[in-house]
């Protein structure tokens, strides 16, 4: 797999309970066959689709190329095999690298035995210099005697975009937003409305949405200090844009001043003021916008200790209230950690999802159909 023409497997990495949803997003953006496997979903293609995924898709965590796989029971083995690898065609003299493992039901059961094996097969191969620091990162998983080795193309987690410097504590990842965005159904072409929009991420993932920005467009990857990259080709692909949707505002309402400072400094930073309205209130403030229904999207607080969900239930009866008696036709996405909280709305929530780890916790995302 030296060529850019050459095809090989890609695994696109996601939060454990979202891989459907990110498959569908796969899909939709025209890669080739993805299958879900556990923790992410694998597509085929070659080089210029390992790019594409990185700068087009929303709900991915990270893009692996997986370079090589073969079986090896001991370090000779392992080291032989790795460096029949065509690294040279892949890594740069002159750019450092790190090796990663891990190991699971495998005669080879240290991860630091084998990455030390694979980092030394690859100095022989490259000559390049091993660092913590170093831009590239090579995987390698042992599992059941299978060894796959894999280069990290994407570098820092896809969910950091670029422009979000300003966050509250615990903020909900671009990535995660995205895909229970998708869950939703939302795909950029009618109005949202995040009731406690913290840093705003929920809004401008959406205005990027329907602004049809690509969300790796202001940002850098691993997969450009490597040896075949092909600037020129990267260029034209990221000078490619599409027409946003018309007439389409995003909203965010949020109780403290300083979210609200935030959010409106991030969506400047992303380019999407003109398509998001911010705002300073607590949810009964909440009125629908003039125009066509669309979603509502809310990350309300989870309550993690018993004394908190005690707590916080007038909130949730609040806001179901507020959004059954003022947002007909609307759909509502809801994240919480408890399921008595969600259920304190009294929403007509479809069958949920499954709960998806985030900050500690396991979240779901409750979902209602047009609310009647």
């Amino acid at each position: 797999m030296t060529g850019v023409d050459e095809k090989f497997e890609i695994f696109l990495a996601a939060p454990p309970g979202l891989e459907e949803v990110l498959a569908g997003e796969v899909s939709r953006k025209g890669f080739r066959q993805p299958k879900v496997v556990p923790g992410g979903v694998v597509t085929q293609g070659g080089w210029p689709e390992v790019w594409r995924a990185n700068l087009w898709l929303r709900g991915a965590s990270r893009v692996l190329a997986r370079v090589a796989q073969f079986r090896a029971v001991h370090v000779a083995q392992l080291h032989d095999r790795a460096r029949e690898v065509a690294w040279g065609a892949l890594l740069r003299r002159d750019v450092a690298f790190r090796v990663e493992a891990s190991c699971a039901q495998s005669k080879l059961w240290h991860s630091g035995a084998v990455a030390q094996r694979v980092a030394m097969a690859i100095r022989e191969r490259v000559g390049a210099e091993e660092a913590e620091d170093a831009p590239i990162t090579v995987r390698a998983r042992m599992e059941k005697d299978l060894c796959t080795l894999s280069l990290d193309t994407s570098g820092e987690l896809l969910h950091r975009r670029g422009f979000k410097q300003a966050v509250n504590p615990a903020p909900l990842r671009e990535t995660m937003a995205a895909l229970f965005l998708m869950q939703c159904g939302y795909e950029g072409n009618e109005p949202l409305l995040d009731p406690m929009c913290g840093a705003g991420t929920f809004v401008i993932e959406a205005a990027e949405m329907v602004a049809r920005l690509n969300p790796g467009r202001a940002r850098s990857f691993a997969f450009e200090n490597l040896k075949n990259f092909d600037a020129e080709a990267w260029g034209r692909m990221r000078a490619v844009t599409r027409a946003p949707a018309e007439g389409v505002v995003c909203r965010g309402l949020d109780r403290d001043a300083g979210a609200v400072a935030m959010s409106l400094a991030n969506a400047e930073r992303a380019g999407v003021a003109a398509g998001t309205v911010f705002a300073q209130g607590v949810v009964s403030d909440l009125q629908r916008p003039e125009g066509p229904p669309g979603l509502v999207i809310v990350n309300p607080p989870y309550g993690s200790r018993i004394g908190d969900r005690k707590a916080l239930a007038p909130l949730y009866r609040a806001l179901g209230q507020v959004l059954r008696s003022r947002f007909q036709g609307w759909r509502v996405g809801l994240v919480a950690a408890e399921p008595a909280l969600a259920r304190e709305t009294r929403l007509p929530f479809l069958p949920p999802g499954p709960p998806v780890p985030h900050g500690g916790l396991r979240v779901t995302l409750f979902r209602t159909g047009p609310l009647p």
